[in-house]
């Protein structure tokens, strides 16, 4: 009697706890803190355990610029024209230099002949994959102005996602933050919305997360999960601000996470930069902390292959 007395007792505390002390990892908390302690700068990180539910955050609700992880806004807003019949994913698009979308661009989109013919389907990628500016740019226009990509977020929950760039009556907020801004747990939501088939149509859902685990930037977060696990992510670089959202497909359940910085005083570009330091070594210490027995680092020479200055 005495045992079942216990347990009921243990059971009557658990329920009284707020809920959001039952999903919080405090192990896992700490070790962020560590980690952030030190950086000169402002960083903001979300940690989610899928199959547990158990979140580590640090600033996880608080703005931060996007750079370029604001090109998932912009692909769910092309699928949502997609499902409703206002483009198709296949459809012939012709580029036009005179519009200029993003003048001193390196990306490929920016390097076509004018009237060069291009699939949507090829641009959606390049704007993923490569982070092609003039791609992203050129889908933004295609979705229905920032203005109905920000109408869409809101719909789906999202209130701090919005684009910036070109989007009127944004222009103030623009100034502080660029093309675009977000929190933490709401980008690692937005990739868990889709992860799960919660938005538009399972079917968008499937092909924005297989665009999503197509990244040319491999070198930074993903540089320290093993290449045999599938991820879906999204990279963002400015001078002041370093950003990546990855969900990974790990063995013992999927987890994602955001790391977002703002204020760097690191404004470098070179593969020592602070930020783009913190966030490898918060992906370092995820992939351990997940999966402390699957017996995976980084190749002898990776960094050969891991960025350049």
């Amino acid at each position: 009697m005495k045992r079942v007395s216990a347990l009921f007792f243990l059971f009557t505390v658990l329920l009284a706890l707020p809920a959001q002390a039952q999903k919080t990892d405090n192990k896992l908390t700490k070790l962020i803190e560590k980690e952030v302690n030190g950086f000169h700068g402002i960083a903001g990180i979300y940690v989610k355990n899928l199959k547990t539910g158990r979140e580590a955050v640090y600033n996880a609700d608080t703005l931060f610029p996007t750079a370029s992880t604001i090109k998932i806004p912009i692909m769910v807003g092309i699928f949502n024209k997609i499902v409703n019949k206002e483009l198709n994913y296949y459809q012939p698009l012709t580029y036009s230099k005179r519009k200029q979308l993003y003048a001193g661009d390196d990306g490929l989109i920016a390097s076509l002949q004018d009237s060069s013919k291009v699939s949507l389907s090829i641009v959606q990628m390049l704007s993923i994959t490569t982070s092609d500016n003039s791609a992203s740019l050129w889908l933004q226009e295609l979705a229905g102005t920032g203005t109905e990509i920000n109408n869409l977020m809101n719909s789906i929950g999202l209130k701090n996602t919005r684009v910036n760039s070109r989007t009127p009556g944004r222009e103030d907020i623009r100034e502080i933050y660029g093309w675009g801004h977000t929190t933490p747990r709401e980008m690692a939501g937005l990739l868990v919305k889709i992860r799960n088939r919660e938005i538009l149509t399972p079917a968008a859902c499937d092909e924005m997360y297989r665009i999503l685990g197509t990244i040319y930037y491999d070198d930074r977060a993903l540089s320290q999960i093993p290449p045999t696990v599938k991820t879906a992510s999204k990279q963002g670089m400015v001078s002041e601000s370093r950003s990546e959202v990855v969900l990974v497909n790990a063995p013992h359940g999927d987890y994602v996470f955001a790391v977002y910085t703002k204020n760097q005083k690191d404004l470098s570009w070179k593969k020592t930069n602070e930020g783009r330091q913190l966030i490898i070594s918060i992906s370092k210490l995820l992939w351990n902390y997940f999966e402390p027995t699957y017996g995976w680092k980084p190749a002898e020479g990776y960094d050969e292959f891991n960025g350049a200055d």
